[in-house]
């Protein structure tokens, strides 16, 4: 299948416009993590505020995340949020990846529009969700509530000037 070009630009230039940095628009047009993974060792869904859907699986190998994929219905800051958090895991023991926050993401994807933070929210979340059940057995079966742009206290979400 060909790329067309002129679109990709076209894309990459409205994305730019919107206040999405190069790493996040990248993420975005790549999506280099999405799909499902065969025998993932853990798969987990989460629904943000907004209405996008993510949906992960982990696969381990000796107590690290091997891989990760998500398969998303959202928009491009739900998506490049997720393709971020995927790096940012990779190797990590669930323990590592835990710790990893929303100003992770934020720095890694350089910058995103502000009405988008809830999707670093939604991708951060949703990962941690799914380790949660998977190191503790338990299934949490209620989605959890983001609402980033009413509570958020993280850097991420804190104005700049």
């Amino acid at each position: 299948m060909a790329i067309d070009i002129t679109s990709l630009q076209s894309e990459y230039k409205m994305l730019s416009e919107a206040g999405y940095g190069d790493s996040a628009i990248k993420y975005y047009l790549e999506k280099p993590y999405m799909g499902s993974l065969e025998n993932a060792d853990h798969v987990s869904e989460n629904i943000g505020s907004c209405g996008d859907t993510m949906k992960v699986y982990i696969k381990l190998e000796n107590d690290r995340i091997a891989d990760t994929r998500y398969e998303i219905v959202g928009c491009a800051g739900a998506i490049s949020s997720a393709m971020a958090m995927v790096d940012l895991v990779k190797g990590c023991s669930i323990d590592e990846a835990l710790k990893i926050n929303d100003g992770d993401v934020f720095k890694s994807l350089e910058n995103v529009p502000e009405k988008k933070h809830h999707c670093i929210q939604l991708a951060v979340k949703t990962m941690h969700k799914a380790l949660q059940e998977y190191k503790t057995g338990h299934f949490l079966n209620e989605p959890i509530s983001i609402d980033c742009q009413k509570s958020c206290a993280q850097e991420c979400c804190k104005k700049t000037e």
